[in-house]
């Protein structure tokens, strides 16, 4: 029989002002990673893992949630036994004025080429 968790699981988080520009943009050069952002920024809400829609398995999708989180581009939290994802757009914003809403603009034309049939 399992015990009952006593603590409230909680998720570590980078403050704004200590995550470099190199770091941001190491963590978005990657398409999976741009492909969880782009999705958050759709949703306009927060989202759990187990909602994506990504080309990879749910290891590796951990592992990009990790870094985007590692590099302040995502907030995580529990709901229950269920972790949340949230983008720190507002943060972002402060730290690196217009590079997150340049990357998803980016996305989002990128999207519409292949679409209507383009690259």
């Amino acid at each position: 029989m399992a015990r009952p968790r006593t603590a409230t699981r909680t998720v570590e988080h980078p403050d704004p002002s200590e995550v470099s520009l190199q770091q941001v943009l190491e963590a978005l050069v990657d398409p999976v990673r741009r492909m969880v952002v782009s999705q958050l920024a759709r949703a306009g809400e927060d989202k759990s893992c187990g909602t994506f829609d990504a080309p990879v398995s749910l290891s590796t999708l951990t592992h990009h949630f990790n870094v985007l989180r590692e590099a302040g581009v995502i907030r995580q939290y529990y709901v229950g036994t269920t972790k949340m994802n949230a983008l720190r757009t507002d943060e972002m914003e402060q730290r690196f004025p217009g590079l997150l809403s340049a990357v998803l603009a980016a996305a989002l034309a990128k999207e519409s080429g292949s679409t209507a049939g383009g690259n």
